[in-house]
C-alpha cells in the first residue's frame, strides 16, 4: 500500500489487519456464484482479472467467469472522449460523483449506473444485441498466472 492509496482510498495497513485474507474472500464469494451465464462488470475489468487470476485456486468459478469492462464499452460506445477514466464518465453522463468515491460500494454503484448508460447507447446504436456481441466488444476472460513447469513438475512427487 502506497501512501496515494491511503489518500485516494482511505484505506490504512491498520484496515487491513484485521480484514480476512483475499483467499478466503474470494472462496467465499466463489461458493456463492453458479454457473457463469452472467458477467463481472468492472470499469478496469484487466486490473480485475489479474487479481482474480493470483486467486484462481480458491475462486475456481469466479475464475471461470468472463468480466465485462465499462472502460472497453464506453471506448466503443463514446469514441474520441479523450479520457475513460470513471470519474470523466460520471461527467460526461452527468451522474454526480458520490460521497466516498474510490471506495468499494460507492464505486460499485456509479460503475452500474455507467453501464446502464453504455448499454442502452450501444444498443440503441446498433452495436450489440446479444450477449456474445456485448462481449465481441467489451468482454475479458480472467487468465491463470503462468507457472513454472519445473516447480509444478517437482511439487508432483
Amino acid at each position: 500500500m502506497t501512501a496515494i492509496d491511503v489518500q485516494l482510498k482511505g484505506t490504512t495497513l491498520r484496515m487491513l489487519s484485521s480484514a480476512a485474507p483475499a483467499a478466503e474472500v474470494m472462496a467465499r464469494l466463489d461458493t456463492r456464484l453458479s454457473a457463469p451465464l452472467y458477467r463481472l462488470v468492472a470499469h478496469h475489468a484487466s486490473t480485475e482479472a489479474r487479481i482474480i487470476a493470483r486467486h484462481a485456486d480458491h475462486c475456481p468459478v469466479l475464475a471461470a467467469t468472463p468480466l465485462l469492462g465499462t472502460l472497453r464499452l464506453a471506448k466503443t460506445v463514446v469514441p474520441g472522449l479523450g479520457s475513460y477514466g470513471l470519474d470523466n464518465l460520471l461527467g460526461y453522463y452527468g451522474i454526480p460523483k458520490p460521497a466516498g468515491r474510490h471506495r468499494a460500494m460507492p464505486d460499485v454503484e456509479v460503475t452500474t449506473q455507467v453501464l446502464a448508460r453504455l448499454l442502452a447507447e450501444g444498443s440503441a446504436g446498433g452495436r450489440w444485441r446479444t450477449l456474445l456481441e456485448l462481449d465481441a466488444a467489451a468482454a475479458l476472460q480472467p487468465k491463470r498466472p503462468a507457472t513454472d513447469p519445473e516447480a509444478e513438475q517437482r511439487a508432483l512427487f
